[in-house]
């Protein structure tokens, strides 16, 4: 909503970026201001540091870069074939600029967002439901919370109804995929780390961004496909995972 104002009210870029990054923070703001509410007998800090105590398995991290590398090459096989597209927007002369780029889509993105989506609501919700079933409520629910970037794209008509639809199958796609990762180790690192390479691909892949986004969101839809058919250790099944 108040990237909304923002925009209508003609702010500068500059204050409409850092109300995106509040905007992006705003879950965790909320879970901040409930915490004690929400668990009256722990404090926050070691709340935060039990998301990040498990050690980090890099078996995991390696295999969601892996995918996630896969999605970004075919994206741009696909893309070459079917638009003017020439590949990565990267360039020895502009990776200062991508760096930026990078710690900006991190800060705005997975480091403001993944404490209350998946430290908080998945983990509760995995609490009653099974993580696939979690993932897909936590799935919906960001994608909604999103929502004033669909109208701040700058799309209308069916041109914002493409966008919305490419948007949420693969916003779910991926809250599908993360849970499973994050299920696997269980250290809040996994899902930004996941967050921002979702983001990142966005970023460094050049075209039309609804060109884009029909390749790199179907990929994440086939790729959750087969995660949930393959489904590591009945990962995504098993009820009370977080108890």
């Amino acid at each position: 909503m108040i990237i909304g104002i923002g925009i209508v009210l003609g702010a500068p870029e500059s204050i409409t970026n850092i109300l995106q990054i509040i905007a992006a923070w705003s879950s965790t703001f909320a879970f901040i201001i409930l915490f004690k509410r929400i668990y009256p007998g722990l404090r926050l800090k070691d709340f935060v540091k039990q998301q990040f105590a498990p050690r980090i398995r890099f078996s995991v991290l390696g295999t969601i870069l892996i995918i996630q590398v896969i999605i970004i090459a075919v994206t741009i096989f696909l893309l070459s074939n079917t638009t003017d597209t020439q590949g990565l927007s990267i360039s020895l002369a502009g990776l200062g600029i991508l760096s930026l780029a990078f710690l900006d889509q991190l800060v705005r993105g997975p480091l403001g967002e993944e404490l209350g989506w998946r430290g908080y609501a998945l983990n509760e919700l995995q609490k009653k439901y099974s993580p696939l079933i979690s993932a897909l409520i936590v799935g919906v629910l960001w994608g909604f919370w999103h929502t004033p970037l669909w109208f701040a794209s700058g799309y209308t008509g069916t041109d914002l109804i493409k966008y919305i639809v490419l948007f949420m199958i693969g916003i779910v796609s991926f809250s599908i995929i993360v849970t499973l990762f994050y299920n696997l180790n269980k250290n809040l690192v996994v899902p930004i780390v996941t967050h921002q390479l979702f983001n990142f691909s966005l970023v460094i892949i050049r075209g039309d961004l609804l060109d884009v986004l029909v390749y790199v969101m179907l990929s994440y839809f086939v790729v959750a496909l087969i995660l949930i058919v393959i489904n590591p250790k009945n990962i995504l099944y098993t009820k009370g995972i977080w108890k």
